[in-house]
């Protein structure tokens, strides 16, 4: 099932909350709304479920307006799922009937056996006459799952899914819930304001500031290839320095000139700020250029250093742990630079 949206704006009184989105998630794709949060990813995501009705735009499931000027289907008549962050589950149903809550159109022979078919996908099937309080949190996702695709929805939306649990399971869960929803060729729309959550689950992904969507890509494009400052800033690490296009259009700053591909339309002679990711700066021990060690974080295999540059300028690199510098020690660097992200001052 495709979902399009076009053209969406909501507001709650004076307050706009949000401002012409627009976006379109194929059939079968996971797609993340990932944004600070306030900045409207749940309201999208309500006004598609159709709990909230918009003032402007349109919602299309293939290509069947869902909400309109003129059309606003209940959430009932939508066929979509929805997977909330407290997971909703009800607390005096067992997992089987908490899973047959929404299939009442059944037989009762059909709803066993649909039951029993989502309870083995989610792995379940032996906690069938459990309650959710004899359940993990990780588990009771997975019921709150195994309920959301049981009636066949043509889409699943999920706000913050997996904000409940521990980093270790959040993402074990996130990429076995992904594979079920592969399985299933179910499309998916999930909210979340963790990058690296969005990153491991989703096909695309739409950045969102102040009720605004400022660019709608996949990871790697947001990472190597921002459209603004902001997703620039909000997505991955990394340091602004100064720098300036040359006349030949290359940048220069004050580890060298750029050689990568350089993403945005620059001016000659123009001062820029120029974004420079962790693994841009390659730590090497010949080289003639230093910088000096002023923080470090350890994380196992990787250590994150920020250096200091002869200017007072600082910048990040990502080094394997067995480089182990102290703090104030200069450490050799270089620069890999595949895609120069710089934007006018």
């Amino acid at each position: 099932m495709q979902l399009t949206v076009s053209n969406l704006s909501h507001q709650y009184s004076q307050q706009q909350i949000l401002s012409d989105i627009s976006f379109t998630i194929p059939d079968g794709e996971i797609a993340c709304l990932l944004g600070p949060s306030g900045s409207g990813k749940t309201t999208i995501l309500r006004c598609v479920a159709g709990f909230e009705r918009p003032q402007e735009g349109e919602i299309a499931t293939n290509q069947e307006i869902i909400t309109s000027s003129s059309v606003h289907l209940s959430p009932a008549q939508r066929q979509i799922g929805m997977i909330f962050q407290d997971y909703a589950l009800l607390p005096h149903l067992s997992v089987e009937k908490n899973v047959a809550f929404g299939l009442h159109q059944l037989s009762k022979k059909d709803r066993a056996s649909k039951v029993q078919e989502v309870l083995e996908v989610v792995g379940l099937e032996k906690k069938a006459k459990k309650y959710p309080h004899q359940l993990s949190g990780g588990q009771q996702q997975r019921v709150a799952l195994a309920r959301a695709i049981a009636p066949n929805p043509r889409l699943i939306l999920m706000d913050e899914p997996f904000s409940n649990l521990d980093v270790s399971l959040r993402n074990r869960l996130g990429q076995e819930i992904k594979q079920i929803l592969k399985h299933y060729n179910i499309t998916a729309l999930m909210v979340t304001h963790d990058q690296h959550e969005a990153f491991a689950f989703a096909d695309s992904i739409g950045v969102i500031k102040q009720g605004v969507l400022q660019q709608w890509d996949s990871a790697y494009n947001l990472y190597h290839k921002p459209g603004n400052r902001f997703v620039a800033n909000f997505i991955g690490q990394g340091a602004f320095i100064d720098g300036r296009v040359a006349a030949d259009g290359k940048v220069l700053i004050e580890l060298g000139e750029l050689e990568g591909q350089i993403l945005q339309d620059l001016e000659p002679l123009q001062n820029v700020d120029v974004l420079l990711r962790p693994d841009d700066v390659i730590h090497d021990d010949d080289s003639l250029v230093t910088a000096k060690v002023i923080h470090k974080a350890f994380r196992g295999a990787d250590i994150l250093y920020t250096l200091a540059l002869d200017s007072g300028a600082r910048v990040l690199s990502l080094v394997p742990s067995h480089h182990n510098h102290a703090i104030g020690e200069p450490i050799g660097i270089r620069l890999e630079v595949d895609h120069v992200v710089a934007f006018t001052k």
